[in-house]
């Protein structure tokens, strides 16, 4: 009897017990594949990749728990009265029995993905960390034209247009936002919410064509569970700052398009939870005032309430509370940042510029901002505005009273959290490169130039040039004797380099001399040690700095010798990852320096 001999009829075991192929599933399921790749989407299953391939390698495989999953839940018998109820339409349209098909098409049957949601993100926390593709999906189809007769329904756009507004008003009112940075794609946002840091992609303000190579089917239903989720997110962001969710918007400002300003003033009229009628316009300056005065009441207070908690015959917990205590400080400087980045300054757009992306990005940072155009908050002549962003070379007025800058020079304060000097951002000017605020420079290995201009321009904003006012007289001189010691040590260290430097030099000249058969004496005669020749000097520190190359390359032979062949494949893999990424930086060098020089060409004709 072979050893894997298995009787007809018994039970299976291994991969072909856990994995079941897509069109095995599909017939367990009794659905159509349209309907289970819905059904997939919506419950969040996903195909598998089995070890071993039962069926093959061309074969979709799926989890055995998650078909049975599935074959449990009561979308499906919603899906099949919902096939049902088309054929009796059908049925009906083709009796030519007008006022059944009315009938039915008045009642269809529907269904709710709320209990979705709670089964699939069980803590809000888990909704905040899959909220990038719910975002950017969004934001997508509420660029796309609402017209009647497309693929897309004018009810979704419109209900999508609603979703991002409200979740960019919450962004801009709480100073959520962290990173902007401006694509071929799109325009990147990242904000951080209940600290999660949440990415998305909104599209450029163009008009959208519709292709036919892309599977509507399959993001409309993407778009049926994202619309969902983020409805009961902006319902929760809402309650946490006592605001009425679904806001009720003004009707004037609604028809002109200006639904995220709508929704900021709705916000500031501050509508808490219950109460029907706004409780009034409230300052800004009062409730930082307020703030500033009830956080030590409150920071002590918590420490009172939780005092009787702590267990006696624990050391430290005490101290636990105080760091968590005041971590809730320790995270709120970085939104103080951006709520006063644009503070006391007052902007207005013109007509060419992305006005939804400015009228997000700028309040989101504490600035005031009007545009031009009907239900505009003020107008061009006010002469409180500070800076006016133009796109265009010529202006029909021009008020000395501000500035008129490019619109990448809010998007570069943004990253920068500094007001950027406007020389650079000038009407009619190239702008200098904007940089991506995701990209790390220091681990890239290639830094920018303008990169280090902000960097500077940083350090001259914090005061980081100059000493601390905080430090005295005696602390100066604790410091400076600090320092002196430091440079001593230091000093030591340098010069007990130096000395095994010299010594590893003799070793090596006396390796030299051996090989070549000479003695010491004749060394002496035909070099005196007095006479020091500078090219000697220089062929022996070559000498020097090759031996260290090789030793540290016979170092890292011997090391990989003994690895694994695994570990082997890994260290070459890392080793070409690094030799690209030099090979990249050494081609933007390549490129700066020529670009440098077209530059000083041009300057000299």
């Amino acid at each position: 009897m072979p050893k894997h001999y298995r009787p007809a009829g018994k039970k299976k075991e291994g991969n072909a017990a856990k994995y079941i192929t897509r069109t095995k599933a599909v017939k367990y399921l009794q659905i159509s594949l349209a309907t289970f790749r819905k059904l997939c989407i919506l419950k969040g299953v996903f195909p598998r990749d089995p070890k071993k391939k039962v069926e093959g390698n061309h074969k979709t495989y799926y989890h055995m728990k998650d078909i049975a999953f599935l074959f449990h839940d009561p979308l499906i018998a919603k899906f099949r009265e919902i096939k049902v109820h088309r054929k009796k339409v059908k049925k009906a349209f083709a009796k030519k029995n007008k006022d059944l098909a009315d009938r039915l098409l008045n009642r269809p049957p529907t269904y709710k993905l709320d209990r979705l949601i709670l089964e699939r993100y069980p803590t809000f926390v888990d909704a905040l960390r899959d909220l990038d593709d719910c975002l950017t999906m969004v934001h997508l189809f509420a660029a796309l034209p609402a017209v009647e007769g497309e693929r897309v329904q004018v009810q979704r756009i419109h209900n999508c247009r609603r979703l991002s507004h409200e979740w960019q008003a919450y962004i801009s009112r709480t100073h959520s936002l962290r990173k902007t940075f401006i694509s071929v794609k799109g325009i990147y946002y990242q904000a951080e919410v209940q600290g999660q840091k949440i990415t998305w992609l909104t599209p450029h303000a163009l008009q959208q064509v519709l292709t036919d190579d892309v599977d509507f089917n399959v993001m409309l239903t993407f778009l049926e569970f994202y619309e969902t989720l983020l409805g009961f997110i902006n319902f929760k962001l809402y309650h946490s700052i006592n605001v009425n969710y679904p806001p009720v918007l003004d009707p004037r400002l609604e028809a002109l398009a200006s639904e995220l300003y709508a929704l900021c003033r709705y916000m500031s009229s501050g509508r808490v939870p219950g109460n029907s009628e706004p409780a009034g316009l409230i300052e800004d300056r009062e409730d930082e005032n307020n703030k500033e005065s009830s956080k030590a009441d409150e920071s002590e207070l918590r420490l009172a309430q939780l005092q009787h908690q702590l267990p006696t015959n624990e050391p430290g917990t005490l101290m636990h509370l105080v760091q968590e205590s005041t971590g809730v400080d320790a995270e709120d400087a970085d939104a103080k940042e951006c709520r006063s980045l644009f503070k006391n300054l007052k902007f207005y757009l013109s007509r060419e510029v992305p006005r939804e992306s400015l009228l997000f990005i700028i309040p989101a940072f504490g600035g005031t901002v009007s545009w031009e155009g009907e239900g505009a908050p003020f107008d061009e002549t006010d002469e409180d505005i500070t800076h006016q962003i133009v796109d265009r070379p010529t202006q029909s007025h021009v008020f000395l009273s501000r500035e008129y800058v490019q619109p990448q020079w809010i998007f570069d304060c943004v990253n920068a959290r500094i007001i950027l000097p406007t020389e650079g951002y000038v009407v009619g000017r190239v702008p200098p490169p904007h940089l991506s605020p995701f990209v790390d420079n220091d681990a890239e290995g290639y830094v920018p130039e303008y990169a280090e201009t902000i960097k500077r321009l940083q350090a001259a904003a914090r005061s980081q040039v100059l000493p601390l006012p905080s430090i005295g007289d005696e602390d100066m001189e604790n410091s400076l004797v600090e320092a002196i010691i430091d440079r001593s040590e230091s000093n030591e260290v340098a010069e007990k380099k130096r000395k095994l430097e010299m010594l590893e030099k003799q070793y090596h000249d006396e390796l030299k001399m051996e090989c070549e058969g000479m003695t010491f004496s004749n060394r002496t005669v035909d070099n005196p040690p007095d006479v020091v020749d500078k090219n000697d000097s220089k062929s022996d520190d070559n000498h020097v700095e090759d031996s260290h190359k090789q030793a540290e390359k016979d170092a890292a032979g011997i090391s990989k010798s003994l690895m694994s062949r695994r570990e082997r494949g890994l260290l070459e893999a890392i080793e070409i990852h690094h030799e690209r990424k030099r090979e990249k930086v050494n081609l933007l060098k390549k490129r700066k320096k020529n670009a440098d020089s077209s530059a000083s060409a041009k300057g000299r004709r």
